[in-house]
């Protein structure tokens, strides 16, 4: 057992109020009736009281029956049908409007006691739509009604209500805002044998909570003793500002290669197919040009193009390979094809646009980018149709494929991956191609996070005037931050739940 002593040290004057007047089975409600203290500060101090280990608190749920709108206006006014049967009583028989008119009933009403009062027999339906009360109906003039009795009683416990009640409670609830139900938490306090102990006690007010300065200046304070305080006990979750977490990864991104040495390369959302396509020799018959792959812009559909000079050498490359030393797709290349406005389907729309406005003296130069690019992807737990992708390039005359293979390893074991190959592959605009893959802990595969290769001559020759290796890659951030937030479904990195938002670890590699 506690040192009962100590214990008392520590409670605060809330708790010390509540005390007194607790007993075994009583309810909050009761606790704050007889201290005559806010809900608020007896709640509080019954929860403190519980972490204390002096009390339990059990919570159930009661129902409550409860008047609803038009209940509380039928016991002030009378309900419909008895206001109904009184309009009749002065006259031998009435039409309904007479009748609507007189008990200040509204024409839904007047359906309802048509039912009810013809059920019971009260009233007589004469020719021509005429009303008359009946003998019976004049009895039921003369007392009052289950319905009546009912709503004059409320709120009621549904689930310990007497026979007619129930009764009554069946037969308005089918009737239009009468009564309703209210769910109402009732929490019982049972006191621990710590409690019990405690509460038989008279508990001295010499305790300070707080220092004033009245209480200084007067000196009170040294006839009294010092509250004591339990810094062991919990407190309530502050959740602090932060950014969201698949923001702090994406800055993380940033970071690590600008500390390789590398520049940021920025650039618009939406692009002419010339950037997106065209500049990356990319055909224009291609299938990933179609709808079912891209997102085209309807306003504004159309966009403008470079300069003469570069046109001219991406439609040459296109039509005959133009001076790269391919036969290129051979077919027409059309002008308007390749203003056509989309969203960018990757972020190497950027490397195009960079290497383009590149000049000599610039070389050799690294550039990468983290952005969103848009596909018109089956979501599902590997695929969005709006992802990230962490793009790079280095454009240098003595690169080679080694140099690529040690960049993206090298990147990789920063983002903390032990397992990833690189395996050859093919990608339409980089000759040789290789693709990266991180084997999955919890699906047990190999997961693609992204492609990389060597820029073919059609693409850097017509951009930059002369053939130097370009390293280039592009990796899907979605795929790559999921295992260490333990996401095992990339859709969960946008699902916006505040609990998520709380509790995700901070990002730190």
């Amino acid at each position: 057992m506690p040192d009962l002593n100590k214990l008392i040290q520590t409670l605060h004057p809330l708790e010390r109020a509540v005390i007194p007047v607790l007993e075994n089975d009583i309810d909050a409600l009761t606790v704050i009736r007889k201290t005559g203290m806010k809900e608020v500060e007896v709640m509080r101090a019954l929860q403190w009281l519980e972490n204390k280990g002096l009390v339990k608190i059990n919570q159930t749920l009661k129902e409550i029956v409860n008047l609803d709108k038009n209940g509380a206006l039928y016991v002030m006014e009378g309900m419909p049908e008895k206001r109904f049967l009184q309009a009749l009583t002065e006259d031998e028989s009435m039409t309904l409007d007479e009748i609507k008119d007189k008990a200040h009933l509204t024409k839904e009403e007047i359906n309802i006691c048509l039912g009810l009062l013809k059920k019971k027999g009260a009233i007589e339906i004469l020719p021509r739509m005429r009303v008359d009360v009946t003998e019976e109906g004049r009895l039921l003039l003369g007392k009052e009604s289950l319905e009546e009795q009912f709503l004059r009683k409320l709120p009621l416990d549904l689930a310990h209500m007497a026979k007619e009640e129930k009764y009554a409670y069946e037969e308005l609830k089918k009737r239009k805002e009468i009564i309703k139900i209210d769910v109402t938490r009732i929490k019982k306090i049972k006191l621990t044998k710590t409690g019990e102990e405690l509460s038989r006690l008279k508990l001295s007010d010499q305790f300070i909570d707080s220092l004033t300065q009245d209480v200084l200046s007067s000196g009170t304070w040294k006839e009294k003793n010092f509250r004591r305080y339990d810094v062991t006990i919990n407190v309530p979750k502050i959740h602090g500002g932060r950014r969201h977490f698949v923001n702090q990864a994406v800055e993380y991104i940033k970071r690590v290669w600008l500390d390789m040495g590398f520049k940021e390369m920025k650039g618009n959302i939406v692009q002419t197919s010339f950037w997106n396509f065209d500049s990356l020799f990319t055909a224009q018959d291609h299938p990933v040009r179609d709808l079912q792959d891209t997102f085209y812009l309807k306003n504004p559909a159309r966009g403008i193009l470079p300069k003469k000079d570069l046109i001219d050498a991406i439609r040459k490359t296109h039509e005959n390979g133009g001076n790269t030393g391919s036969k290129g797709w051979q077919y027409l290349w059309d002008r308007d094809e390749s203003k056509k406005n989309v969203l960018r389907t990757h972020t190497t729309v950027l490397s195009a646009k960079t290497i383009a406005a590149l000049k000599e003296t610039d070389m050799p130069v690294k550039f990468f980018s983290v952005g969103k690019c848009f596909r018109n992807e089956t979501v599902d737990w590997a695929h969005l149709f709006e992802l990230t992708q962490v793009e790079g390039i280095v454009v240098d005359p003595n690169a080679n494929l080694r140099h690529l293979l040690g960049y993206l390893r090298k990147f990789f074991s920063k983002m903390g991956y032990e397992r990833i190959r690189i395996r050859p592959s093919y990608f339409p605009y980089t000759e040789p191609s290789a693709e990266i893959e991180a084997f999955h802990p919890v699906r047990k595969e190999w997961v693609e996070l992204g492609g990389s290769g060597i820029f073919r001559p059609e693409v850097v020759k017509p951009l930059l005037g002369k053939d130097v290796p370009v390293l280039a890659w592009g990796l899907g951030m979605e795929r790559m931050i999921g295992e260490y937030y333990n996401i095992t479904d990339i859709r969960d990195l946008y699902r916006n739940d505040l609990r998520q938002l709380r509790e995700m670890k901070v990002w730190m590699k």
